[in-house]
């Protein structure tokens, strides 16, 4: 499929799915499927994202497939151009001795 083509996101979304390996992927990488889920949502293209944000298609493809960490001024910039919010969780691991 090409790029100035998009799949309905709930195509995409349900064919992606179907393999667990993706699911598990996809909460480790979690920014960039966020990003790209949204971008599909919106209609559109990577390159049409990195324009809106003054950047190029190749930054928004190496986010969204998880071969690099976005900064937060980043995940900001495309935040606003996708009409959408950044939340940060910072979660305790299991331990039973904190320090006070």
């Amino acid at each position: 499929m090409t790029e100035n083509h998009l799949p309905r996101f709930e195509d995409w979304e349900a064919n992606k799915m179907k393999d667990a390996a993706f699911d598990a992927a996809a909460k480790e990488l979690e920014p960039g499927y966020q990003v790209a889920r949204l971008r599909i949502q919106r209609g559109f293209t990577q390159t049409q994202l990195a324009e809106m944000i003054g950047t190029r298609q190749p930054s928004i493809a190496r986010l969204e497939n998880g071969s690099s960490l976005p900064s937060i001024s980043f995940l900001n910039k495309i935040a606003t151009a996708l009409d959408a919010k950044i939340e940060v969780r910072l979660i305790a691991e299991n331990k039973t001795e904190y320090h006070t």
